[in-house]
């Protein structure tokens, strides 16, 4: 595990994620909903790239235990600055099962902080579709 002298700092994350959320905004303005993820993950990366921000996108992330692949790689929707996961879906609901992967993903990457962005939630189940995981230890 990294030492905290390399950890990014929390003010550094705030903006990444602002940045993240202000681009999900203006992606979900202009192409609305009901739209297939992968069409919103072209659209959240290059707005991501606008602001200056190193996008990675369909990042393989490979399930070990010890040492020994134990399933076939995972992939990560965007990756932001090697800091933040981003997991896209365009679903009318949010299931366990998809906490439970992003969770996942942050546990396998190591990274703690990450956004679960929804581009076609029902408006009684979460506010613009946007849930902010921080894994703290």
């Amino acid at each position: 595990m990294e030492n905290s002298q390399n950890l990014p700092n929390e003010d550094a994350i705030n903006k990444i994620t602002y940045d993240i959320i202000g681009a999900s905004f203006e992606v979900r303005r202009i192409c609305g909903k009901g739209l297939i993820e992968n069409y919103y993950e072209a659209a959240l990366a290059y707005e991501l790239g606008l602001k200056g921000h190193k996008v990675d996108r369909q990042v393989m992330v490979p399930a070990l235990y010890k040492g020994v692949p134990v399933k076939d790689p995972y992939k990560i929707d965007i990756l932001v600055d090697d800091e933040v996961i981003v997991e896209l879906k365009s679903l009318p609901y949010l299931t366990s099962e998809n906490f439970s992967q992003f969770a996942t993903y942050l546990w396998l990457t190591n990274k703690r902080i990450g956004l679960l962005i929804n581009f076609q939630p029902k408006i009684s189940e979460q506010v613009h579709g946007i849930q902010r995981i921080l894994i703290t230890s």
